[in-house]
């Protein structure tokens, strides 16, 4: 079955210099849930930005590429069962490299070919999965051969302790207290089940406050057979795998083994949420500190506002600006 995705294709532009210019993919990673469709606003907002600014349009042509994590979308898999869980979060890193390895120039005399460079961009969870990814390739070109990695721009980032935040307590808790963890999807979806789709709907738009494309996307992702229960597995999976701070030791052995194979060191870019209940505010400090001595490599941005840590709810244009002033810093000919 497809995975479903939202892509905005590069248009063709007259202020390119050369013949063939150069291609460049943002390949754009969800949090949980894994639904592409809460980030529409922001990834199409992105495109347009992107579009506009003279700068970029002279350096490359930019593809836009997004889509769901598996199993939050009931049309891309068998209905769940005690044999045949929700998955992971490894399935979700090796998923997300297989469509990441298929992805090709879409049209011109390349058409078919590998993009010159690929910038992964995620939110929450999804950058976890982005810098995974970028460990892996780098430590083994042979994993995805024609798979140009150049940057990263991680948006709300859960990379490390994330059971030390205060959702993350709250999740971690319910995970570790024994048949409740493991019964918790039936719980939620026996209460949303004596819901009728139209009075949820009415309770994510007029309750709890969601733009119409929002609370749809909502709606459709609670009355779901699976979405819950994938999301609820995937996010204590979570509170196991991204625990201990591996990083200090993985992660940033990136620069020698990009060296080492001779491939171009990734650039980072990560934004914090000022008061982000995924992430704990002193484990944020601490990796901020430890690693603001690569600025030639890594940029550190915390909020200064009070954007949310689900940002795609209210405030997508707003961080699609913040994303697209950083892209045309890593890209810009001017």
């Amino acid at each position: 079955m497809v995975t479903h995705y939202l892509e905005y294709p590069a248009p063709a532009s007259s202020d390119i210099s050369t013949a063939e210019p150069r291609r460049v993919l943002i390949f754009f990673i969800t949090g949980n849930p894994g639904l592409i469709d809460y980030y529409a606003l922001f990834l199409s907002t992105l495109s347009e930005l992107i579009r506009d600014s003279a700068s970029l349009q002279k350096t490359a042509r930019f593809h836009i590429y997004g889509q769901d994590l598996a199993g939050f979308n009931d049309s891309d898999h068998e209905p769940f069962t005690a044999h045949r869980k929700p998955h992971d979060l490894e399935t979700q890193i090796q998923h997300t490299l297989k469509a990441l390895k298929n992805i090709r120039i879409e049209d011109g005399p390349r058409q078919g070919q590998p993009y010159d460079d690929v910038l992964l961009a995620g939110h929450s969870v999804g950058t976890y999965i982005a810098l995974e990814l970028c460990h892996r390739v780098l430590k083994d070109p042979g994993l995805a051969p024609s798979l140009n990695l150049g940057s990263g721009i991680l948006l709300f980032p859960t990379i490390h302790h994330i059971s030390s935040s205060p959702s993350g307590r709250k999740l971690d808790l319910l995970r570790r207290i024994p048949i409740l963890g493991d019964n918790a999807y039936r719980i939620a979806q026996g209460f949303l089940h004596l819901l009728p789709r139209r009075g949820l709907h009415w309770i994510v738009r007029r309750v709890m406050g969601f733009p119409v494309h929002a609370a749809e996307v909502t709606t459709r992702w609670l009355k779901s057979r699976d979405g819950v229960w994938q999301a609820l597995h995937m996010g204590m999976d979570e509170m196991k795998v991204i625990g201990e701070d591996k990083w200090d030791d993985e992660l940033w052995g990136i620069v020698h083994e990009a060296q080492a194979h001779e491939m171009p060191v990734p650039k980072f870019c990560f934004f914090f949420g000022k008061n982000d209940h995924w992430v704990a505010s002193h484990y944020r400090d601490e990796f901020i500190q430890k690693r603001q001595r690569q600025p030639e490599r890594t940029q550190f941005v915390v909020d200064e506002g009070n954007i949310p840590h689900a940002f795609c709810i209210h405030h997508s244009e707003t961080v699609a600006e913040k994303v697209h002033h950083w892209i045309t810093d890593m890209y810009s000919a001017d």
